[in-house]
């Protein structure tokens, strides 16, 4: 009797089993066999991308550090135990100092547990970029910035020596150099033998005096000055936008080359405005002070084109919390992939800059809202622009190794087709 009972409950059972299988109710593979996912199954969540292998070259310190501090002669290259300190009364020096930082970031050994974008390995076969710790902006503004020998024949001599030792290493020649990284931020930088690096992968500030065969967006990586006024830290005013009392705000040289010439348009459109402070001013270690209490008290601040599209004074601009007014009409950006600066940044044309009145007025009649909200953009961004030794999350340099990680499959891809392709380029000669 029991059994006939058991028998027809298993049956019944196997048999609704069976029926919610055939209608799809129920996914018996999940069951047994967990690895057969369905189609409609939630994916697996995403994993952070992979760290950046870097290999950087062991270079006597007479490429890097040794420029910092010349009366030390040793020839063996930096390690973290050594690794000097920044010089804090190098004023304007600094502006250009981001081959110290990224260098710096590599010599850092870290901690268990920091992320970080970038690690040195010491294995160049493991390598994923290869970094060359040749300070070219700090040997041009220590050796060359006269521009007369025979001081300018010492940058030229550490250009020439390091083509010689990086064109023995089997790994330039795998790549022809693509996958090296080296820091250029000053227009000057490496400019005896800058032809030679072309196809490198150059970390610049913009691209206002080179052909775009030698520097472009699908290779290169633009990077931030390094602001030489200091971080506004302590910006938590009740009203902001009240306890601003300047609208607009600039202080620097009113006389640039090439597009900067809109500086001194500028200068005189802009006289005459009770809330507009433009002054002429040279960067010495107490106007820099000065400049960052202008930038504090201000709404906006002016950011015109120098002798570059790009300069300094928009990144104190930023880490001072005061909204950007861009007047550049070949400006590029960094981080532009990952950062919108329509949020806490306005850009005029050169025309429209030198319309009179025509940009003081649109500042006049700007939203508080509106303003308030980019100066609250603007405190949450401006930490990417830290650079600093230690490194830490999502600062300058690290932002800057991501963006190097964003250039490589290009390269991987340029490399590979330069082993097969018996036409280089063929496709441009269409």
């Amino acid at each position: 009797m029991y059994g006939k009972v058991v028998l027809s409950f298993i049956f019944v059972l196997l048999l609704l089993i069976s029926y919610s299988i055939f209608i799809g109710t129920l996914d018996i593979r999940s069951y047994f066999f967990p690895l057969l996912s369905s189609p409609t199954a939630s994916p697996a969540t995403c994993q952070p991308d992979p760290i950046l292998r870097v290999y950087m070259y062991d270079l006597p310190p007479r490429f890097n550090v040794g420029m910092i501090n010349r009366r030390n002669t040793t020839v063996t290259p930096v390690t973290a135990s050594d690794w000097p300190p920044w010089p804090g009364n190098w004023g304007l020096k600094k502006q250009h100092s981001v081959e110290y930082w990224m260098m710096g970031s590599l010599i850092h050994e870290g901690e268990d547990g920091e992320r970080r974008e970038a690690v040195r390995v010491l294995d160049p076969e493991v390598a994923d970029a290869f970094f060359v710790p040749f300070f070219s902006s700090l040997s041009f503004n220590t050796y060359g910035h006269t521009m007369t020998d025979p001081a300018t024949e010492i940058d030229r001599k550490l250009q020439v020596d390091l083509m010689e030792l990086l064109k023995k290493s089997k790994y330039w020649q795998r790549s022809g150099g693509r996958d090296h990284v080296f820091p250029m931020t000053h227009p000057n930088a490496f400019r005896f033998l800058r032809n030679q690096v072309n196809d490198s992968i150059q970390v610049v500030v913009d691209f206002g005096r080179y052909p775009k065969g030698m520097s472009n967006l699908d290779k290169d990586v633009v990077s931030p000055y390094v602001h030489v006024v200091d971080s506004f830290t302590d910006d938590e005013a009740q009203d902001p936008y009240q306890s601003r009392s300047t609208l607009l705000f600039f202080r620097g040289r009113t006389f640039r080359k090439s597009e900067g010439i809109v500086r001194a348009k500028l200068a005189k459109i802009l006289t005459g405005h009770d809330d507009v402070h433009y002054e002429r001013s040279f960067a010495t270690e107490e106007n820099i002070k000065v400049s960052s209490m202008g930038m504090r008290s201000s709404k906006f601040c002016l950011h015109p084109a120098g002798d570059t599209p790009s300069s300094c004074r928009l990144f104190d601009a930023i880490v001072s919390h005061c909204i950007p007014v861009i007047v550049s009409d070949q400006i590029e950006l960094p981080f532009e992939d990952e950062i919108d600066y329509s949020k806490f940044s306005l850009f005029f044309s050169f025309k429209e800059a030198l319309q009179p009145d025509y940009m003081i007025n649109q500042l006049r009649k700007f939203p508080k809202e509106k303003w308030t909200e980019m100066w609250k953009q603007l405190k949450n961004i401006s930490h990417h622009y830290e650079f600093q030794y230690p490194p830490k999350r999502e600062d300058a340099v690290n932002m800057l190794w991501r963006q190097v990680k964003h250039k490589l499959p290009e390269v991987k891809l340029a490399v590979h087709r330069s082993r097969r392709l018996k036409i280089p380029d063929w496709w441009h000669k269409r």
